[in-house]
């Protein structure tokens, strides 16, 4: 079984984490988490391949911004707000606003 390892968000620098979502692809996804739910992976058509895809979230997972979760031959992934709420407070709802803004 696959090992995905999760950094600890004190880790990790602001910097980071806005690298993370410059990309639009990145940020669609980080919008469709914002319903709090869990997602599988093969959920979203963003126009890129999966294997590209999943590239976008391993960046997403090793910056904090999500929790990915293998089962089976499924990737589970969801937000990690309540966190990055404690570490950066107000970013999930700049967060929001952002993406009802596009």
């Amino acid at each position: 079984m696959r090992v995905v390892v999760h950094p600890s968000l004190k880790d990790i620098p602001v910097h980071q984490v806005m690298h993370a979502l410059a990309s639009p692809v990145r940020l669609a996804v980080v919008k469709e988490l914002l319903d709090g739910q869990v997602h599988q992976g093969s959920e979203f058509d963003f126009g890129v391949s999966q294997s590209t895809l999943s590239h976008h979230v391993k960046i997403l997972r090793e910056a904090g911004i999500v929790q990915n979760d293998p089962e089976g031959t499924r990737c589970l992934m969801s937000l990690r707000a309540a966190e990055l709420d404690e570490r950066f407070p107000g970013f999930v709802e700049m967060l929001r606003v952002l993406s009802a803004a596009s």
